[in-house]
């Protein structure tokens, strides 16, 4: 049988599908892998599969960090709400704030500090949500490690594009954003 007499085979969008919806497709297939990590129990930040352990032992630029420090580390996070979107890490395995030492809290409060910096002079950003999750029914994606998010906002960035189309537009690649971050990051940190 061709392709031409499948059934299966959907030869355009406005035939192939049931009855058209109102909304807008943006695909994402690497997110896929993502979504099976997590069905599989994987990727959620358990001792032997907790992305954030292994980050540190990658290069910088595989792990999209932008800086490390004695106790904790900063990266850009992998499936950003925003342009800049960074995490800080500890480097030990702990899942809640309540249980890292005072140097790791000392040292994610620099950090932090400093990206706010950083991302104000590479990004021209007017805000910032800041904050952690903690455990998965708080809505941590990795509960096992913790981790607090830097999430830059713009005046701007509330546009119709979330709000109507729950779609979020980024204007630029992880890539470039870690190399920006990277570099303006200040030698003594």
């Amino acid at each position: 049988m061709s392709d031409e007499q499948d059934p299966l085979v959907i030869r355009d969008a406005a035939s192939g599908a049931a009855v058209p919806d109102a909304f807008q497709r943006l695909w994402n297939p690497h997110r896929m892998a993502y979504i099976d990590a997590g069905r599989a129990g994987r990727g959620r930040g358990h001792d032997d599969d907790c992305p954030f352990c292994e980050a540190p032992h990658k290069s910088d630029e595989d792990a999209l960090i932008v800086a490390r420090g004695e106790h904790a580390y900063v990266l850009l996070n992998l499936f950003p709400y925003n342009n800049g979107h960074l995490l800080v890490c500890p480097y030990r395995h702990v899942p809640l704030y309540d249980e890292a030492t005072p140097d790791e809290l000392r040292e994610i409060g620099e950090l932090t500090q400093t990206a706010m910096r950083v991302l104000r002079a590479v990004s021209h950003c007017d805000g910032f949500n800041i904050g952690m999750n903690q455990g998965e029914v708080a809505g941590a994606g990795v509960a096992g490690h913790l981790h607090q998010h830097i999430v830059p906002r713009w005046q701007s960035d509330a546009n119709f594009f979330p709000i109507i189309a729950r779609t979020k537009s980024m204007s630029q690649l992880l890539g470039e954003t870690r190399r920006l971050v990277a570099e303006g990051w200040p030698a003594d940190h």
